[in-house]
């Protein structure tokens, strides 16, 4: 009987408080839609200089705001107001405003309205001359979108910043480098009075600079931008600018019609202003006196029904709440020991979770860093292996003594394969690999992958169809070094289940605009297969189409899986198309930024390139410096390049090498990177002070925690990571002593 009694008066208070909570949160639902309508045409009347319609906008908006006690629509209300108070130069008026914005938004946790408001103040503050003040705000503001990773509003923060400039010490210069910076972050937003207003500033700028040229571009891209969408202010301002630039140029008919035309629409608008203030105070003694009495009877009569309606609940409420408890006080006293047992046991497990949360991130941790040391130190020795195999293979050895040599050679290449392939997924699994925007041409830079490749197809008689098409711009912007990785596993992976056979790579634009173009990636071959229960499990890490595949061509399974985790890094997806016994085919879509077209005219078409390795007699009597610490590294890498009639010079440390090259000439330096002394990347940078054009090569163990970079940006041409294949050591030097004499 207890429990059916307890039963029915929680049935009772749910159906009470759920119809008025309902009720109530529709009302409101209702309301705050009706007032950012509000706001919405307030802020588009203040664009368009149509004040008095945006002040009763907003008058109706803080009323609506307060009838509900929402404090975040009456903070924005406050702050969008303080924006037109700004614009009517009534700064004491706009800074009360915005502090009572700014004021309730801090007490609500509104951060994104703070940041608006933080940027209206420090506007307010500008024109104050209050420089400080408004330099704080700014930068309170851009701390907020960075979090929220908001490009459009961080523009907004460096336009505003110019205008500071500009306003503060005259700096015409650092206003234009935030005027650029604004550019860059705004130029995927729609928001174009900020667009117009950031033309003018720019224009303003370049007229002090005497860039007047530039100044007149900028005041017609913000006259235009203010023409399509009728903001009257800047319309007004941006004639009056042009006006100034045609009486600099000493053109007066032209100063004189911007200037008529400025003042013609500011008449305009004053005219339009005017009238609606005279509307409005002819009819407030009368329609509206009554309309707003009437709107105030109504509303009482509403509060007093609410408070009838919460009276009654009120009073049902407390019966059932004194029944509720009196039942349940024996309950909550009888279990309430067991509840204290209940939590202890929960504090405790909540200890041991985490506990083991960290432990598991100490272990992955301790996974990472030896994965990055022990592979690290693998590759000095495996330099000599397979340094010194090709060294014996060179030397005409025995049949039996070649099958040898050959084994060692495979084994060699397959464990640096390993090593680099752990490499890569290693450091994709602790997110750090990051994207690197840079200029590139896509069809060099895949035919140096192709060049690098074609030894191993070769080695199993497989042909490269490579198919470009010419409509591809021949500047993009993007990561090179990504796209590179992502073609010679994928590549790679076609040249070695495929034997005899051939392999297409066709790269096509699928579209393109005035800054992005999408292009089409097709590898394509004719080799073992894939069935198509193992499709989806071949991306996944060490898995392999069967065990045969395996033990017939050998790997480890983590080239499509590193593929896959890059295309996602670079926002697409890889594509399988397969059959056992028929071949494969892999595709995947890139977008990129578009800095220079295709030289190409005429209609699209493709066209199949000739994939050549330039040829070792280039080196033939050069001179190459090795700059190499370890005796065993110095002496294979010295056999290797004067068995190909190369003139070699040893330095034991940087300083050695900077004294030989000071003193000698040299066709190109091989530099070790961790060396005693100075290293590899101090002394470049040495060299680099004294002679900028001799090609130097990083020829080091380059680890998950370096940095390419650093390489490039230190006077460095290229790098080649050791051990490295003989094949791929020749190309790369060969190229830069081909583009040295090409000069």
């Amino acid at each position: 009987m207890k429990n059916l009694t307890l039963s029915l008066f929680f049935c009772l208070v749910y159906f009470y408080a759920f119809a008025f909570q309902n009720s109530k949160a529709k009302n409101e639902d209702e309301t705050g839609e009706k007032i950012q309508r509000l706001l919405n045409d307030a802020e588009s009347s203040i664009l368009r200089y149509n004040f008095d319609g945006a002040i009763k906008k907003l008058d109706s908006s803080i009323a609506l705001s307060k009838s509900i006690n929402h404090e975040r629509y009456l903070a924005l209300s406050n702050s969008i107001l303080a924006n037109l108070q700004y614009i009517q130069h009534d700064f004491d008026a706009g800074t009360k405003s915005i502090k009572e914005a700014i004021s309730l938004q801090e007490k609500t946790g509104d951060n994104i309205g703070l940041a608006y408001s933080y940027i209206q103040y420090a506007k307010i503050l500008d024109m104050k001359g209050e420089f400080g003040k408004a330099k704080e705000y700014l930068s309170l503001a851009e701390d907020i979108y960075q979090k929220n990773d908001n490009r459009e509003q961080l523009g907004l923060v460096a336009l505003n910043r110019g205008i500071l400039q500009i306003h503060e010490n005259l700096d015409y210069k650092a206003a234009l480098d935030n005027f650029h910076n604004a550019e860059v972050h705004l130029s995927a937003s729609d928001n174009a009075y900020e667009k117009s207003r950031l033309n003018y500033f720019k224009a303003s700028a370049n007229i002090s600079l005497n860039n007047l040229d530039e100044a007149e571009k900028n005041i017609r891209k913000s006259l235009e931008i203010s023409h399509q969408h009728s903001f009257g202010g800047m319309i007004v301002s941006g004639n009056k600018k042009l006006s100034e630039i045609f009486e600099i140029k000493k053109q007066p008919d032209s100063a004189l019609a911007h200037l008529q035309a400025s003042f013609a629409l500011k008449d305009s608008i004053y005219n339009m202003n005017e009238e609606e203030l005279a509307n409005e105070a002819n009819s407030r003694y009368g329609h509206d006196a009554l309309k707003n009495t009437l709107s105030s009877l109504t509303l009482q009569n509403a509060e007093q029904e609410k408070s009838l309606k919460v009276n009654k609940l009120t009073t049902i409420l407390s019966v059932a709440l004194i029944t509720i408890l009196s039942l349940l006080t024996l309950s909550l006293y009888k279990n309430n020991n067991l509840r204290a047992r209940a939590n202890d046991l929960l504090q405790k497990k909540n200890t041991e979770l985490t506990l083991a949360k960290e432990n598991a991130e100490k272990a992955s941790l301790a996974k990472a860093q030896f994965l990055s040391t022990i592979t690290h130190e693998l590759r000095t020795p495996l330099y000599a292996v397979t340094g010194l195999t090709h060294l014996l293979l060179e030397e005409s050895p025995t049949e039996n003594q070649k099958e040898h040599l050959n084994s060692l050679k495979f084994s060699g290449e397959y464990l640096l394969s390993l090593i680099n392939n752990i490499l890569d997924l290693n450091k994709l699994e602790a997110n750090k690999v990051e994207l690197m925007e840079t200029t590139f041409n896509l069809k060099r830079r895949i035919s140096d992958v192709l060049i690098a490749l074609k030894n191993s197809a070769d080695e199993k008689g497989t042909k490269i169809h490579f198919n470009f098409d010419n409509s591809i711009p021949n500047k993009l912007k993007g990561d090179p070094l990504k796209i590179s990785q992502i073609l010679i596993n994928l590549i790679g992976n076609s040249i070695k289940f495929t034997e005899n056979g051939d392999i297409w790579i066709n790269i096509t634009k699928l579209e393109q605009n005035d800054k992005y173009a999408s292009l089409g990636f097709e590898i394509r071959d004719n080799g073992e297969g894939i069935s198509k229960e193992k499709q989806k499990a071949i991306f996944e890490n060490f898995t392999q189409g069967s065990t045969q595949i395996n033990r017939k061509f050998g790997g480890t399974g983590l080239g499509l899986s590193i593929v896959k985790n890059l295309l996602s890094l670079l926002n697409s997806e890889i594509n399988l198309e397969s059959e056992l016994g028929n071949g494969s085919k892999f595709t995947f879509k890139l977008q990129f930024e578009v800095l220079e077209t295709a030289t190409a005219t005429g209609p699209k078409k493709q066209e199949e390139e000739k994939i050549e390795a330039p040829s070792n007699d280039i080196m033939i009597d050069k001179k190459i410096l090795i700059v190499e610490d370890n005796k065993i590294n110095q002496m294979i890498t010295r056999k290797i390049l004067e068995k190909n009639k190369v003139n070699c010079d040893v330095a034991d440390n940087g300083t050695i090498a900077i004294d030989k090259i000071k003193n000698s000439d040299f066709d190109l330096i091989l530099m070790d990177i961790h060396m005693p002394g100075i290293s590899g990347i101090e002394a470049t940078v040495e060299i680099r002070k004294f002679n900028k054009e001799i090609p130097v090569i990083a020829l080091t163990a380059v680890t998950l925690d370096e940095n390419l970079d650093e390489f490039y940006l230190n006077g460095f041409n290229d790098i080649i990571p050791k051990p490295y294949k003989t094949e791929e050591f020749f190309t790369k030097i060969n190229k830069h002593l081909a583009a040295r004499e090409t000069v």
